[in-house]
């Protein structure tokens, strides 16, 4: 009954014939299914306490024991939040100083791109390092360079990982803990959990030999000071294992997402090369040749509508993170138990008919006004809403804009040659990055 590969497609389906709020069971795990915009945003943001708690998912909970932040629970959940939000704040979130290191990373991916003559390519890896770069500047207070080995090494085991968490074996292990010990998906997640473990013990124990609490470089730096401060607490939340599952949890929510949303921008670029020229006629208007910054975004809403359909377009995470009730609620009439499995269908959202004119298509008028001006629509939740919203989603939104500005004031995207029909699809992971054909990068003259 269910499309283990791609489980939305078939509860959009099913909420079409039960509606709204339905439940269906899945291996040992009763689910609630929230689908549409009113459904999903009253339980997020209007029951935001009642729906706050994260389910124990058997893949999660072996790789963060139930520490770090997208998946622990309780009081560590509210500690480790609020302590990374501060802290990415601290370390240039949303403010000039992370701008800087993202026009820069800018930089250095077109001369990469500017370096390959119009060749065909596939930009997974180029925009992975790029915006990998990004995150790792926060957590380290350094880039590396796209040819570095740790680099190459980190990035290659998250890709991988987010990759195997969202395939069927490991849905169906979740589903169904015994096949455990038939699945190998699963050994492979936890060796590559335990590869990147590795590698950041070796950066944590380098780190504190050199740790100065008047001149922190990163995150990592910040939540040793922190541990530091807290070694006599026997309770402090600050401990080696939230330490690793807060980072691993940025590197993988902090690349991932991103790159694959700007990957699907410039495949809907090629498919829609009129889209296309508009966007290079408004960044030559507004940018002319400067280098874009942040402050171009209010004039330039067409890009910037864009850029918002593509998120909405793409659905890059369908069903959200999935939620459990932190008590019992009464919830559109239904009485919904303390402790159950809740799926915000997000892809419900961003494809609701009442919300969005034409929701089968990629049309960036949905988030334009009849003068042309941007439109915010409050149906746009590709970052979630609520208490487990996404922490990361200021700087996500600048590294996109940003980005994709860069990218389109020097190229223009086109399919190879010989490619007559350029198509592009999801990919089966725990989010849906683009499978499509290499492309052509042409330097505009």
């Amino acid at each position: 009954m269910i499309n283990i590969k791609r489980p939305s497609e078939t509860f959009m389906k099913l909420s079409k014939q039960y509606g709204p709020v339905f439940s269906i069971q899945m291996g040992g795990v009763k689910m609630v299914v929230l689908s549409g915009y009113e459904t999903v945003k009253m339980a997020l943001i209007d029951y935001a306490d009642e729906f706050a708690e994260r389910p124990h998912i058997p893949m999660f909970e072996d790789i963060n024991k139930g520490f770090g932040v997208p998946f622990s629970h309780g009081e560590n959940w509210k500690t480790m939040r609020r302590f990374t939000l501060s802290k990415l704040r601290d370390f240039g979130m949303g403010r000039t100083t992370i701008e800087d290191r993202i026009v820069e990373e800018c930089g250095f991916i077109v001369r990469a791109l500017e370096s390959l003559e119009g060749k065909p390519v596939d930009l997974t890896i180029k925009t992975n390092f790029a915006i990998g770069n990004i995150i790792i500047s926060i957590i380290f207070g350094h880039r590396f360079d796209y040819q570095h080995p740790i680099l190459l090494r980190l990035l290659g085991l998250i890709s991988e990982n987010m990759k195997l968490v969202g395939s069927p074996s490991i849905v169906m292990y979740n589903l169904f803990p015994i096949f455990y010990y038939v699945c190998g998906s699963h050994g492979r997640v936890m060796q590559n959990i335990k590869d990147i473990h590795n590698f950041l013990r070796t950066e944590f124990v380098e780190r504190l030999k050199e740790l100065d609490r008047d001149d922190q470089r990163g995150f990592i730096d910040a939540f040793l000071v922190k541990q530091e401060e807290e070694k006599l607490d026997p309770n402090t939340y600050f401990h080696e294992m939230n330490l690793m599952s807060t980072v691993t949890s940025l590197f993988m929510a902090g690349t991932e997402t991103t790159s694959s949303t700007i990957r699907w921008a410039l495949a809907y670029m090629i498919i829609h090369p009129e889209i296309q020229r508009r966007v290079h006629e408004e960044i030559d208007r507004v940018i002319g040749s400067a280098q874009p910054r942040i402050d171009h975004r209010k004039n330039m809403p067409y890009t910037n509508a864009v850029i918002h359909e593509t998120q909405r377009f793409a659905n890059i995470l369908p069903m959200d993170l999935p939620r459990e009730t932190t008590r019992d609620v009464t919830f559109q009439g239904y009485h919904i138990p303390k402790g159950t499995y809740i799926v915000p269908l997000l892809e419900s959202v961003l494809y609701d008919e009442t919300q969005f004119e034409r929701p089968e298509a990629f049309y960036p008028e949905h988030f334009l006004d009849s003068k042309g001006a941007f439109l915010k629509k409050a149906a746009f939740m590709p970052f979630s809403a609520g208490r487990r919203s996404c922490p990361g989603e200021t700087l996500a939104k600048m590294e996109l804009f940003l980005f994709f500005t860069s990218l389109m004031q020097k190229f223009t995207f086109h399919a190879a040659p010989g490619v007559t029909s350029f198509q592009v699809k999801p990919s089966v992971g725990l989010t849906s990055p683009p499978s499509s054909p290499k492309i052509c990068c042409r330097p505009r003259s």
